[in-house]
């Protein structure tokens, strides 16, 4: 298949797939009238570089799922080095839900003294009530 079948059927575009050949992620064959020829092997490279951009993994990050895949074996993470990009992605991850889990209790403090502030001045603005009067 020539470039732009391959560009519509992955949900990228012509540029990102010749980006891609540039970082060596996507073979660079070419038909014999000079136009860039693609199978469906390619398109399986490219399914797995999207879902893994789409879990926030960077295009270098993905090179070692392209890489088992292009070695023929059923998955791209079935290799070791894939096996440690997703241990170092998810050490990554458990670092920046920690840092969102401290904001998240500084900005709980933040919000609890603010309510109780407000609480306290609208007591303080009351007017005094006289214990004989009937409302």
């Amino acid at each position: 298949m020539r470039i732009g079948e391959l560009a519509e059927r992955a949900g990228t575009t012509t540029r990102a797939l010749r980006y891609y050949e540039q970082l060596g992620l996507l073979p660079a064959r070419r038909a014999g009238n000079g136009y860039r020829a693609y199978d469906e092997g390619d398109l399986r490279l490219l399914r797995e570089i999207r879902m893994l951009q789409d879990f926030g993994f960077g295009l270098k990050e993905t090179r070692p799922f392209v890489e088992c895949l292009r070695a023929g074996h059923p998955d791209g993470d079935s290799c070791p080095a894939s096996l440690e990009v997703y241990r170092r992605k998810l050490a990554e991850l458990d670092e920046c839900i920690g840092r969102l889990q401290e904001v998240r209790e500084q900005v709980a403090g933040q919000f609890a003294r603010a309510v109780r502030a407000r609480d306290d001045l609208a007591v303080a603005e009351q007017p005094p009530q006289c214990e004989l009067t009937e409302e």
